[in-house]
Formats: structure tokens, C-alpha cells, sequence
């Protein structure tokens, strides 16, 4: 039994360098999330109001004004209401551009979500490792490894909850945008059906 606790107890230990490097790399996503979370967000304000001033007018006219909102852009739904408009007279290929859209979306929440859920398994992970080594240096008395320890442990807590956090807050704002897109576009399909009849 021995034995296998301490084939347990190496493992463990070697588990700690990749889980403190993961967590590292997860905060530099984080960061670079929060960024760029910033600059979408300004970029939708913008589009967003004008959106709702095109929906809110005269229905037969939106599909002209809307060509305003489909300049080039890495953005799904400018994208998805250039597709929509360049194939009036389709109506399975605007359902297709609408079901792609999803897809798009879903992955597009990927990384919050991997943030959010994974974030805190390492962050425990981080913790637990640690606190071995720790109660061996307070048994002995080597009150120096086991602060050191105890430091690794709390510090690799506060990041995963810091990666989660950052992962939670993002995939519900963009969950909330990327709904409240869909259903524009939905709207913008049947706007473009009733001016075929």
C-alpha cells in the first residue's frame, strides 16, 4: 500500500508544473479576452443602434438600408445579413445562413466557456498539489517549504477563480448579444420573405 500512495504522491507532484503553466497560459487568454471584449463591445454599441433604427422604420424598406451594416467585416452577423441579402429569392439558403449563423455563434462562445468551467479545476488542482508537500514540511518542521507550499497553493486558487470569473461574466454578455443578433436576423428573414409576395 505503500507503495502505490507513494506512486500517488509523485504523480500528483508531477502534475503541478504543467497545471501552474496551463493556468498562466489561461490567464493570458483572459487578458486577451477582456481586450478584445472591450473593442467588440464599442463595435456593437455602434452597429446596434443603427440596426435599431433601421428595424424600427417602414418594413418595405429595410433590405436598403441594411446594406449599410454589411461592410467587410470578421464580425458573424454583418456577415450573416450580407448572406441573407445577397439571396433574396432563396429562402433554404437564408435558413442555411440562419443555422450557421448558430453554429458559428456556439463556437465563437468556446473559449469563455472553456475559461469558465476549466478555470476553477485547475485553480483546485493548483491548491490540493501543494498542500502535500506542505503537511510534510509542518511534520518535520520545515516551516519555510511548507509556507512556500501554502503560497503556490493559494496563489494558483486566486488565478483559476480570477480565469473564471473573466470566463463566466464574458459568455453571458456575448450569450445575450449573439440571442438578441439571432433574432434580428430572423425578423430581417421573414422582412425579406414578405417583400417576395
Amino acid at each position: 500500500m505503500e507503495t502505490i500512495s507513494n506512486a500517488l504522491f509523485w504523480i500528483s507532484n508531477g502534475l503541478m508544473v504543467p497545471v501552474v503553466v496551463i493556468l498562466l497560459l489561461f490567464l493570458v487568454q483572459a487578458t486577451v479576452l477582456v481586450c478584445g471584449f472591450f473593442g467588440e463591445f464599442l463595435r456593437r454599441s455602434g452597429r446596434q443602434k443603427r440596426l435599431k433604427a433601421i428595424l424600427d422604420g417602414e418594413p418595405q424598406a429595410i433590405s436598403g438600408q441594411l446594406v449599410s451594416l454589411t461592410s467587410p467585416s470578421k464580425d458573424l452577423f454583418p456577415r450573416a445579413i450580407a448572406a441573407l441579402l445577397a439571396h433574396k429569392g432563396d429562402s433554404a439558403y437564408r435558413e442555411r445562413v440562419l443555422a450557421q449563423y448558430e453554429v458559428d455563434a456556439t463556437r465563437e462562445l468556446g473559449g469563455p466557456r472553456i475559461l469558465a468551467k476549466v478555470g476553477p479545476m485547475l485553480g483546485l488542482m493548483g491548491t490540493l498539489i501543494p498542500m502535500g508537500p506542505a503537511l510534510v514540511g509542518l511534520a518535520s518542521g520545515d516551516l519555510a517549504s511548507m509556507a512556500y507550499n501554502m503560497q503556490v497553493a493559494f496563489a494558483t486558487t486566486v488565478i483559476g477563480m480570477l480565469v473564471a470569473a473573466v470566463g463566466v461574466v464574458t459568455l453571458q454578455v456575448k450569450q445575450r448579444w449573439l440571442s438578441g443578433e439571432m433574432n434580428d436576423l430572423e425578423y430581417i428573414n421573414s422582412v425579406i420573405d414578405n417583400e417576395k409576395e
